[in-house]
């Protein structure tokens, strides 16, 4: 038998406005991924909110989305390294079945979606966060990439992406700053893969509302080790 235990798993939460560039990043990463946009509620559920003087379904609100499942699934991985999550169609708004995740012995692993930031506070109370990151750049360059993301797949009618990508670039700042209000840390690129790299060595930085602190030496937010 190891003499030592084995190291707990824990989730960085990686959330940033649509198009911001999380799904990218997370790939990047290397580590596991759990996608919580497959969490979204489904077309014909009776409490979806509206947009505000609209008809249009708001699925930027956090409403859309179902944060206990999330959550659970979260907790599942993080104490058996293995769940069973939803494969959400967003184009016909509705789930497509049940799949299997399995991060095995990995002790640590991903959970992005722009409703991350949402639930920072539960997942540090269960003891399982490692870092939460609010990834962010330029209005135009999000609205671009966000634009041409759900014309290639297809996500929704073209008035309507227009209508929602303009609605979305004007409050992108105040996105950032409500994800940030909720413990999430705004970063760019490369700061927020300095920050994967300290958190699956097992070290942490101080961020807004911390849950750790930063090694010996290090300025709040650097990775030792690099400039």
């Amino acid at each position: 038998m190891s003499a030592h235990p084995p190291i707990p798993t824990r989730v960085v939460l990686l959330t940033g406005p649509s198009g911001a560039g999380k799904t990218r990043l997370a790939a990047l990463s290397g580590l596991p991924v759990l996608r919580l946009d497959d969490f979204y509620k489904e077309g014909d559920d009776p409490s979806l909110p509206v947009v505000a003087g609209g008809t249009d379904i708001d699925w930027d609100s956090p409403a859309s989305w179902d944060a206990d499942i999330a959550v659970a699934a979260i907790e599942e991985l993080c104490r058996t390294g293995r769940t069973r999550v939803p494969v959400y169609d967003i184009a016909s708004s509705a789930r497509a079945g049940q799949e299997g995740l399995d991060i095995a012995r990995t002790p640590l692993f991903i959970a992005e979606g722009i409703f991350a930031a949402d639930i920072v506070d539960r997942c540090r109370d269960l003891g399982v966060l490692a870092d939460a990151l609010c990834l962010r750049g330029r209005p135009s360059t999000t609205f671009r990439r966000r634009l041409l993301r759900d014309l290639k797949q297809g996500r929704k009618s073209v008035p309507f992406l227009l209508r929602r990508g303009w609605r979305l670039m004007r409050s992108e700042r105040a996105i950032v700053a409500r994800q940030t209000a909720l413990g999430a840390h705004p970063c760019g690129k490369e700061e927020a893969l300095g920050r994967l790299a300290a958190a699956a060595a097992g070290r942490c930085v101080k961020a807004r509302g911390a849950w750790g602190s930063s090694p010996a030496g290090a300025a709040p937010g650097s990775t030792p080790g690099t400039a």
